[in-house]
């Protein structure tokens, strides 16, 4: 990874004719970002952004501007576990593949080297659900805490704020955040703070001027590590309460774990840890999802992130294991194959079918390989029709 240097820059910007007190500001703004990390490139305008990215400038002001259409494909997918008295569909939103492009830039060159929380161990690199789940293993309570639509609640000033403390400048961290974040529906939940606009970008430029706010897509790249750096203050209150009550504190996205090995902990306890960070999820607009709020007592079966827990190290679950051998089961069946499974399990696609299942095991290939590696092999023999 190149780091910017600005005695480079000053070179290539008096080559190209610039003046002097338009270079020395684009300087002073460029050395602001690398002192917060040096590899970070800085970002001086819009334009500059997609020069770098190579990304049509007039684009990307219409991607800014709000204007239609809409540059994200949006559809739903069923959730794996429908909650009770819930839609069970998850929508996704697929950016313009020129806005992919912009955001699989800001992912990688931007976001990448951001600092998430120590305690969060989605979507960062050397995390992973098995070492997550590893801090809960032995424990004799458990608390399981869940966001109601979490990409949804976090706003595109939560992003601007990521992009302000990544040392941009506010009017290319407001634009960073439009370019990462889709026009959300109007609710009464964005009347939080963390939904209110700073107007002065509205009153510099108009045409950035929007009523409703936007929110983080699932389905960008730049999402996962967005909302894990929109979380770090979050994540900091929740870890304060969790040493006052000596507990291990883990998130992972939207799945916030709280555990101890003391069994003197008791449901009095669990309920004021659990009141206690409703409230902190509030002053971030957060919703819990209290069916999904669960306390798992001393002798009670306790699952973080799916895996077992109740041992010395994270294990997959007995139903997870014979999920996987039920798919293989009627793969292999001349009856059934790849085709009358697909249909029967509700799949759009047989190559749908075959990515989930890949997906499962790939999945389990991080919790037990051997495990993984004998299931693989046992479906290598499955006739795929393509």
């Amino acid at each position: 990874m190149s780091v910017w240097r600005p005695q480079h820059y000053i070179k290539a910007a008096q080559g190209a004719g610039v003046g002097r007190v338009i270079l020395h500001r684009a300087v002073r703004t460029g050395l602001k970002t690398v002192r917060v990390n040096p590899v970070l490139p800085p970002v001086i305008t819009l334009r500059h952004l997609a020069h770098l990215a190579h990304i049509d400038y007039g684009f990307l002001r219409a991607v800014i501007r709000r204007q239609n259409p809409d540059p994200y494909r949006v559809f739903a997918i069923k959730k794996s576990r429908a909650e009770p008295k819930k839609k069970a569909y998850r929508i996704i939103c697929v950016p313009d593949p020129a806005l992919m492009r912009a955001q699989r830039w800001i992912a990688k060159r931007i976001l990448a080297h951001g600092r998430p929380h120590w305690a969060s161990y989605a979507y960062a690199p050397g995390c992973s659900i098995k070492e997550a789940a590893s801090l809960h293993c032995g424990c004799a309570w458990l608390i399981k805490l869940d966001v109601h639509r979490f990409f949804e609640s976090i706003s595109e000033i939560a992003a601007y704020r990521v992009f302000l403390g990544l040392g941009y400048q506010p009017l290319v961290a407001f634009e960073l955040a439009r370019i990462c974040t889709r026009q959300s529906k109007w609710r009464a939940a964005h009347r939080h703070e963390q939904w209110r606009a700073d107007r002065s970008f509205h009153a510099a430029i108009p045409a950035y001027k929007q009523h409703l706010i936007g929110h983080l897509p699932q389905g960008a790249p730049t999402s996962p590590m967005l909302s894990t750096l929109a979380m770090v203050a979050l994540d900091e209150q929740v870890a304060a309460i969790a040493k006052r009550f000596d507990l291990f504190y883990t998130r992972y996205a939207d799945d916030l774990c709280l555990s101890t090995p003391n069994s003197g902990f008791g449901r009095a306890d669990a309920a004021k840890v659990i009141k206690e960070v409703y409230r902190v999820m509030a002053r971030f607009g957060l919703s819990p999802n209290r069916i999904k709020t669960k306390v798992s007592p001393p002798g009670s079966r306790k699952i973080v992130l799916g895996l077992l827990v109740d041992g010395s190290e994270p294990r997959l679950t007995r139903e997870f294991r014979a999920n996987i051998r039920r798919h293989i089961h009627y793969l292999r069946r001349d009856d059934v194959g790849p085709v009358g499974h697909a249909a029967k399990r509700g799949f759009a696609s047989v190559l749908g079918l075959r990515n989930h299942i890949e997906g499962l095991i790939s999945y389990a290939r991080q919790i037990d390989p051997e495990y993984a590696n004998r299931r693989a092999q046992e479906l290598a023999p499955v006739s795929w029709p393509f």
